[in-house]
C-alpha cells in the first residue's frame, strides 16, 4: 500500500492579510490572516479533494511561517519537507477583495524565504512515489536559484515517473513580458500537462492560444493543454480531440485564486482518470466555489461538496 503523496507541489507560500470585504486596501483597518501562493493553493485544493499532497518550499523560521505551515497542515497537506529559513522572513501579501473592481495588492517577497529556494532543498525522496508534480511560473521568476530548483524538480519527476504539470500564473510584477518568455516560457515544453490562461499562452508562445496549444502537443511533451479563456470558458486540447466548457453562473465575492482552484480541479480529475469533458466541468465547479468566498482558499471544496455543487449547477 502506497504511503507517499499522490501529488507534489513546489513553490511559494506567503502569509496573506486580506482586507475587510469591499474596503479599498489603503482604507482598510481590519484584516483576516490566510495563505496565498500559486502552488500552495493548488496543494490545499488537492488535499481537500482527497488527494494525499505534499508541498515543498521555504518559509521563514518566524511566526508568519509557522502560521502558513499550520494552515496547510489543517487542510491535510504534508509539509514535512518544507524548510524553515532562519535568515529570511516569510513572504507577505496584503490585498483587498471586491467582485467588481480591480484588486489592490502589495507583496513583500524580495529577499523572502520563498525566493531563496534552491535545488538542494529538493532531495529525491521528497518526490518519490508521486504520480504528479506541479509547479507554476511564479517560482522560477523569484530568483535564479529558485529557477534552478524548478528544473531540478522536473528532473526528479522524470526519474520517479511522475507527470509534470505547469501553470504559468503570470504576475507582471515579477518581470517584463520578455523575462517571462525567457524564464518561464521554456517550461511549457517540459510539462506533460499544461493549464494556462489564453493571454498567457499568447504572450509566452505568440499567435493564438488554440494554435499555441496544438503546437505544444506537437513539439513539446504535453499530453493535454487546457486553456482558460478570457470570457471564463475553457478549452481542453489533446491529440484525440478538443472539448469546451462554459463557466457556471455564480455570484462572485473574491475572484483571486480562481485560476489555481481551476487548475487543482483539473488535476484532481486527471488523477482520477476522468474524461476531458468531465474534468473541465469539475475544474470549473471548483473555481466557481472558490470565488464565492473571500481569500484564496476559503471556498475550496471537499470531494463531497464538489459533488453536491455539480448536481446543483449541472
Amino acid at each position: 500500500m502506497a504511503t507517499g503523496p499522490e501529488a507534489v507541489t513546489c513553490g511559494e507560500a506567503m502569509l496573506l492579510m486580506l482586507a475587510e470585504p469591499g474596503v479599498p486596501l489603503d482604507r482598510a483597518v481590519h484584516f483576516r490572516r490566510s495563505v496565498a501562493g500559486a502552488e500552495s493553493t493548488v496543494a490545499a485544493a488537492l488535499a481537500r479533494l482527497g488527494h494525499p499532497t505534499r508541498w515543498l518550499g521555504r518559509v521563514g523560521a518566524d511566526a508568519a511561517g509557522e502560521a502558513v505551515l499550520r494552515e496547510l497542515r489543517a487542510d491535510g497537506v504534508d509539509v514535512s519537507w518544507a524548510v524553515a529559513d532562519p535568515d529570511a522572513p516569510t513572504g507577505l501579501l496584503l490585498r483587498d477583495s471586491h467582485p467588481q473592481r480591480p484588486l489592490d495588492a502589495v507583496s513583500y517577497r524580495a529577499g523572502s524565504a520563498g525566493s531563496r529556494l534552491t535545488a538542494q532543498d529538493l532531495p529525491p525522496e521528497a518526490v518519490a512515489g508521486a504520480r504528479l508534480v506541479h509547479v507554476s511560473g511564479v517560482t522560477p521568476m523569484l530568483a535564479p536559484g529558485a529557477a534552478q530548483a524548478v528544473h531540478r524538480l522536473i528532473e526528479l519527476a522524470r526519474q520517479s515517473g511522475a507527470a509534470v504539470s505547469f501553470d504559468p500564473s503570470v504576475q507582471h510584477s515579477l518581470g517584463t513580458d520578455h523575462d517571462w518568455m525567457r524564464i518561464a516560457g521554456p517550461l511549457l515544453r517540459e510539462a506533460d500537462l499544461v493549464v494556462a490562461g489564453e493571454d498567457e499562452l499568447e504572450m509566452l508562445l505568440g499567435g493564438g492560444a488554440e494554435q499555441a496549444a496544438k503546437a505544444l502537443l506537437e513539439l513539446g511533451r504535453a499530453r493535454t493543454v487546457v486553456v482558460k479563456r478570457q470570457d471564463h470558458s475553457t478549452l481542453a486540447v489533446t491529440r484525440d480531440g478538443q472539448w469546451t466548457h462554459e463557466p457556471f453562473g455564480v455570484q462572485v465575492t473574491d475572484p483571486s485564486g480562481a485560476g489555481e482552484a481551476f487548475t487543482a480541479g483539473w488535476l484532481s480529475a486527471w488523477l482520477r482518470e476522468l474524461d476531458p469533458e468531465r474534468a473541465l466541468a469539475e475544474a470549473a465547479c471548483v473555481a466557481a466555489l472558490a470565488v464565492q468566498a473571500p481569500g484564496d482558499t476559503d471556498g475550496l471544496p471537499t470531494r463531497a461538496a464538489l459533488a453536491r455543487a455539480l448536481s446543483l449547477y449541472g
